[in-house]
């Protein structure tokens, strides 16, 4: 399903933006594993994020979920609150969290007298809708190996000259982005590691070499 792609992130806030949203909302505090917004649910508040790290994600009736994205400082969630529509997906801290919360009437005078946001905010969502599009494609087109080397290499960013997922990644934390069985990615991350295209050291991923297009 979904990846968390970098297509789909748009550039942290400024600080200077940060603490102007912060001072016209409200600042609270959340541990670990807090649901900040439950898809389907009436909501009216923006969530920037000013410290830690949240996880978006859609489930059925019968508990299967789907990660959509992970957003950290400077980030938001909860924007298309602005058209008083019902949440369309759930979000969760997986870290403790802090937060400026922003109600609807508050955003909207925030947006008028900081043009910069909103054109922040147009393209946040710009992105987010090609990210969503070429989501979809993946899933309706490539096969589970070509769903695992698009969120590799969309996660990957340079460190001291070689390509790293920074964040440290279980096979099922894999498994749930990719719409694969945790017994699959384990397969396919066992072959790629001895045919020497990655290197897993404490749930970290590095590109040794460029993945092959098929598998």
């Amino acid at each position: 399903m979904p990846e968390d792609s970098a297509a789909g992130a748009s550039a942290p806030l400024e600080q200077e933006t940060l603490r102007a949203i912060a001072a016209s909302g409200v600042v609270r505090q959340y541990p670990k594993q807090t649901i900040l917004i439950h898809e389907g649910d009436v909501g009216d508040s923006l969530y920037v994020i000013l410290a830690g790290r949240v996880k978006v994600y859609a489930s059925n009736a019968a508990g299967r979920e789907v990660v959509l994205n992970f957003h950290g400082p400077g980030e938001y969630v909860g924007e298309m609150s602005l058209d008083g529509a019902p949440r369309s997906a759930s979000v969760i801290t997986v870290e403790p969290t802090t937060c400026a919360i922003v109600n609807r009437a508050q955003f909207r005078d925030f947006l008028a007298a900081n043009p910069d946001f909103a054109q922040h905010l147009i393209r946040t969502l710009i992105r987010r809708a090609r990210s969503a599009t070429e989501n979809v494609k993946s899933l309706a087109l490539s096969d589970v190996y070509g769903r695992l080397v698009r969120l590799v290499n969309a996660l990957a960013v340079d460190v001291g000259g070689r390509l790293t997922v920074r964040e440290k990644l279980t096979h099922q934390d894999i498994a749930d982005r990719v719409g694969a069985s945790r017994d699959m990615i384990g397969k396919l991350l066992k072959d790629l590691v001895a045919g020497g295209y990655l290197l897993v050291e404490d749930r970290q991923i590095t590109i040794l070499k460029k993945l092959p297009p098929g598998w």
